[in-house]
């Protein structure tokens, strides 16, 4: 079942001169609804400023437009306000000389969660079961005589600070957005009545902005409803696994086809998943993952797996691994491109730590990948020299992303902690929630196995509750690293999560200026450093030069 919604919108000039109010209902196609969601706002432009229907108008237009824009897997919240933030700069930089303000509430339901956004004095109401509840805040002065003076508003203030607020939808609920037109005339007792009795939603609204009206109010009059009619599936996984009825597909044999695929090998077998090696036409390598049998009948295999794939369709670039489009696919799994390469693992194996010179080729890219990850709310999990790849074409590669998490998005699990214990931040093991922070900590020890061949707070057992202490400096191991290398380690891996890098874009920046100062005290040359005594010496030589030939032709 999916998600239902009847919706409708009114709103009239009153005896203004102009209406600087606006609305905005975005009802995307199916995909895109799933991720970002169906968008309801409004705005009510500040007639005191240079022009409010402009920023009421212009709001909603940045809004409907640059939220869709943000990436599929950031939270509703954390698209919504980087788009805000950034339009409150606009308003504040094209007012000229004077301001542009406008209030806004916008309410995002998508599967079976809304979110609002809202600053100012509009009002959005719940009404459930004959009861309406107010769930957003005026942001008005309440001293005599100043309730209608706005303390917050979009273009008011260089930091604009929003109001959010998440919850749980309730089938056969409405949500009401209400500008101080409507609200600050009708009494909410009169508000229900008009509810009760409307027999749809533009019913509803045009009753809601005439009785305003007729109650004397002087503004601009503007209203929506939103009906939540039926509700989806319970997660995004549990939909896409629904959209995708495919079983798993039998056991592969070597030499045999499957669905146009050559198979080459079994690569990876596990309790977990499957890898195998195949063969496009063009003679491509790709490789198939899939579930073993025996997982066939745990609810949240198959949606894992899609979720995976997913994930790393939205983090497409060199840093990762190409996901094959699959046009058509009648079974469970997805391909991903082969490369040529050794892992970080293969390599600390085959040839003991790195030298200085290969981590410095190496630890810039990781760092920038988890980066690019990070800024697409996805949080890889088990980041470790297994599942960095060292490609031949020069690319390290982040791989395996079967633990990932997107907020939001993937399940929450509160009886395992993920990841490989010796890589695994001390917050998780004390029950916090995935984040960037422990992806840093994974990522630091990563680099300092590579470089010491150790781990710097001892190798942690699954079964163990570890005790981070000290850790050990990389120094001690290898005495040759530059001051800055370690203490940017010991940054990355501090215990306190407060204490590391707050993001990888920080520590990529560091390693930049730690090389910058490297070169910059290098040692200068002994000719620029003692010039005066260098030159005495080339004479003295070429003195003792001269005296010998001057003997020699003497002889």
């Amino acid at each position: 079942m999916a998600l239902q919604l009847s919706f409708g919108e009114a709103s009239a000039t009153g005896p203004r001169a102009e209406n600087q109010d606006a609305m905005r209902i975005v009802t995307p196609a199916p995909a895109l609804a799933e991720s970002k969601g169906h968008l309801f706002a409004l705005a009510d432009g500040v007639s005191q400023c240079a022009d409010g229907q402009l920023a009421a108008q212009a709001t909603l237009q940045a809004l409907a437009l640059d939220y869709y824009a943000t990436p599929e897997t950031w939270s509703v919240n954390q698209s919504l306000d980087r788009v805000l933030i950034a339009h409150n700069r606009w308003l504040q930089a094209n007012g000229g000389g004077q301001p542009l303000l406008t209030t806004l509430s916008a309410l995002v339901v998508r599967g079976r969660r809304f979110t609002l956004a809202h600053i100012g004095d509009c009002r959005v109401y719940r009404w459930f079961a004959g009861k309406l509840e107010v769930i957003s805040q005026d942001h008005v002065w309440q001293q005599p005589g100043m309730q209608h003076v706005l303390k917050r508003a979009m273009g008011l203030d260089q930091h604009v600070i929003i109001d959010y607020l998440d919850g749980e939808l309730r089938q056969g609920e409405s949500f009401l957005l209400l500008t101080d037109g409507v609200w600050a005339t009708l009494s909410d007792n009169t508000i229900a009545s008009i509810l009760h009795d409307a027999s749809d939603p533009e019913a509803a609204v045009q009753a809601l902005i005439h009785a305003a009206h007729l109650a004397g109010s002087q503004d601009n009059a503007s209203a929506m409803i939103v009906n939540i009619e039926t509700l989806p599936e319970t997660h995004l996984a549990d939909t896409l696994a629904q959209l995708h009825q495919w079983p798993a597909p039998p056991v592969l044999q070597p030499g045999k086809e499957f669905e146009g695929w050559h198979v080459e090998d079994l690569l990876h077998q596990s309790r977990q998943s499957l890898m195998y090696r195949v063969r496009d036409k063009q003679g491509q390598h790709w490789l198939l993952k899939t579930l073993p049998a025996n997982r066939a009948d745990e609810p949240q295999a198959a949606p894992a797996l899609l979720l995976e794939e997913w994930f790393l369709r939205r983090v497409a670039g060199s840093h990762f691994a190409e996901v094959h489009p699959l046009p058509q696919r009648q079974h469970l799994y997805y391909l991903q491109r082969q490369y040529t390469g050794q892992t970080l693992a293969e390599m600390l194996k085959a040839d003991g730590p790195l030298s200085l010179a290969d981590w410095l080729r190496i630890a810039p890219r990781l760092i920038k990948a988890l980066g690019m990850l990070h800024r697409r709310n996805i949080i890889h999990r088990d980041i470790k020299p297994e599942n960095i790849l060292c490609c031949d074409d020069g690319e390290v590669r982040i791989i395996d992303f079967g633990l990932a998490f997107c907020p939001g998005l993937s399940p929450v699990e509160t009886t395992t902690v993920a990841g490989t214990p010796s890589y695994i931040a001390p917050e998780a093991f004390n029950g916090a929630a995935p984040s960037a922070s422990q992806d840093i900590f994974a990522a630091g020890v990563t680099l300092y196995q590579a470089l010491t061949g150790h781990y710097p707070y001892g190798e942690i057992e699954a079964f163990q509750r570890p005790h981070f202490k000290q850790p050990t400096a990389a120094s001690r191991y290898r005495p040759d690293l530059p001051v800055w290398v370690d203490q940017q380690l010991l940054h990355a891996i501090c215990a306190d999560p407060d204490e590391r890098f707050e993001t990888a874009e920080q520590w990529l920046l560091e390693i930049e200026h730690g090389e910058r100062q490297s070169l910059a005290i290098r040692p200068r040359p002994l000719l620029e450093r003692e010039p005066l005594a260098v030159w005495r010496t080339v004479a003295l030589i070429a003195l003792a030069l001269n005296v010998v030939l001057f003997i020699a032709v003497l002889r």
